[in-house]
């Protein structure tokens, strides 16, 4: 039987913005329950149902209600600001259903947005450089491939790209190919009206996002396998 998702509850961003006002581990503990009944159970239920839709659908993406989802608590240990609380909720979905694996759903919801992303983000240096030479090598490849997601209305985002180009890399002129490959990260987004959250087809509307993203996550894991394999 598919899981089940209602949508967050009402009070869920209103929920952040107080915590983010109050940012005490008192206010929190007072009023976890609220937490837990509008934002980290639905998260969970969401994580759940894109499971089984995304399995069904070939995706290769799966997650854990517990595994998936990331800590309300910020890790301030070697940070300045020392604010006890994220501002938002997260997941991801992964191939292996751990935070650790490449070609990742990343869903997130907050006082300052809310968006999913489809990701290959920061790589390894062996996947990272493969990437690279894949692009530089195989050019109508990588254009098939940012066709297919402009066609969803889906472009690579260019965040955190170098200014310069890699060293080995100063051959490709093309502008699209060079910025391609002055990319640290290959990832697509899209953003949620913060409004939509709160009904069942969220899930839709992420699911037909990662379909739309399905072109990067086969080419990255296409180079993967290569990597994994010696043959890069």
């Amino acid at each position: 039987m598919e899981a089940g998702f209602t949508g967050f509850g009402e009070k869920a961003i209103p929920f952040l913005k107080a915590l983010d006002f109050h940012q005490s581990r008192e206010w929190f503990h007072e009023n976890r329950a609220l937490y837990e009944s509008e934002l980290r159970e639905p998260l969970g239920d969401l994580v759940e149902v894109l499971t089984e839709r995304l399995s069904a659908a070939g995706l290769g993406l799966k997650g854990d209600r517990k595994k998936s989802l990331f800590r309300i608590n910020r890790d301030v240990r070697f940070s300045k600001d020392k604010r006890p609380y994220n501002r938002h909720v997260s997941a991801i979905l992964s191939p292996d259903g751990t935070k650790m694996e490449q070609g990742v759903l990343f869903i997130y919801f907050g006082i300052d947005g809310c968006r999913a992303a489809v990701a290959w983000w920061q790589p390894s240096p062996e996947l990272l450089a493969a990437m690279r030479e894949a692009i530089a090598e195989k050019p109508a490849e990588f254009r098939a491939m940012a066709a297919a997601l402009k066609k969803k209305g889906l472009v690579l985002d260019g965040e955190d790209a170098l200014k310069r180009m890699p060293r080995g890399f100063e051959h490709v002129t093309d502008p699209e190919l060079a910025a391609a490959v002055r990319n640290r990260h290959f990832v697509v987004r899209h953003a949620i009206d913060p409004a939509a959250i709160h009904g069942p087809e969220l899930a839709d509307e992420i699911v037909d996002f990662t379909l739309g993203a399905r072109p990067l996550l086969d080419w990255g894991r296409k180079i993967e396998g290569k990597v994994a394999r010696g043959q890069v």
